[in-house]
């Protein structure tokens, strides 16, 4: 008996991240965190790191079907505009930053769905011409705390909620938004949460927590993975 062979799982590219030490490898290493992983292979896609390197970004993504903009350190001030650097700012790299913001513009030019969480919201908020306040005077590090979600917006279609519990690790914010973008989230203390570029074509929504660190136990988090794979598979079979 012939089977039909089950479709693929939609591939979603991940930059990865440079870290001077891991426990497992003797020497510097490119990882992503296990829990953002572990939270693309539940919602049924593909996750697959990438390497840095900022030459040919749009061409190198025209093999995935979404792109998951991860967390990690600063963007170097000057990226926005800023004549100085703050002290707290930290593990800048000048190439992680070319490539996730060429990653961030390719995505958003290309149509392809993409998801930024943490840092990644701040790049694409960069890539758009916005700016970043580079250190609050209380940072919403090691904190759990809820966001109110905008009416209306594809955040709360996709979570199903007006308000949700966030787990936090930034101690920089959005300043002014960038070009098009419209805020869909806010803390209490107006920190600004979530962004969303309500007037594009593809399939976007960025927050500035980390989802991952409770998708296992809160479907609210999970459902912005499921999201963005649901979005992928879908592009994956218009472009067959």
């Amino acid at each position: 008996m012939n089977r039909t062979p089950a479709s693929p799982r939609p591939l979603i590219a991940i930059p990865a991240r440079f870290s001077a030490t891991t426990s497992a490898l003797r020497y510097a290493a490119e990882v992503n965190a296990r829990a953002l992983i572990e939270a693309v292979w539940r919602a049924g896609g593909e996750p697959a790191s990438i390497h840095p390197a900022a030459t040919d970004v749009p061409a190198r993504l025209t093999r995935f079907d979404g792109v998951l903009l991860p967390g990690g350190g600063d963007l170097a001030p000057h990226r926005y505009g800023a004549g100085d650097t703050h002290a707290a700012v930290y593990d800048v790299d000048d190439l992680q930053d070319d490539f996730d913001l060429r990653v961030a513009r390719a995505a958003l030019d290309s149509g392809l769905p993409l998801l930024a969480v943490c840092r990644g919201l701040q790049v694409v908020n960069v890539a758009l011409g916005g700016t970043l306040e580079q250190h609050m005077d209380s940072d919403h590090r090691h904190l759990v705390h809820p966001v109110t979600i905008g009416r209306g917006t594809l955040l709360e279609r996709i979570t199903g909620a007006e308000k949700a519990d966030a787990s936090c690790y930034h101690h920089q914010r959005i300043d002014r938004p960038g070009d098009g973008l419209t805020v869909t989230a806010r803390a209490a203390d107006g920190t600004v949460e979530a962004l969303e570029l309500p007037r594009a074509e593809a399939w976007f929504t960025a927050v500035q927590w980390h989802p991952e660190d409770t998708a296992h136990e809160d479907p609210a988090q999970q459902s912005l993975f499921d999201a963005l794979v649901r979005a992928a598979g879908e592009r994956r079979a218009r472009d067959r």
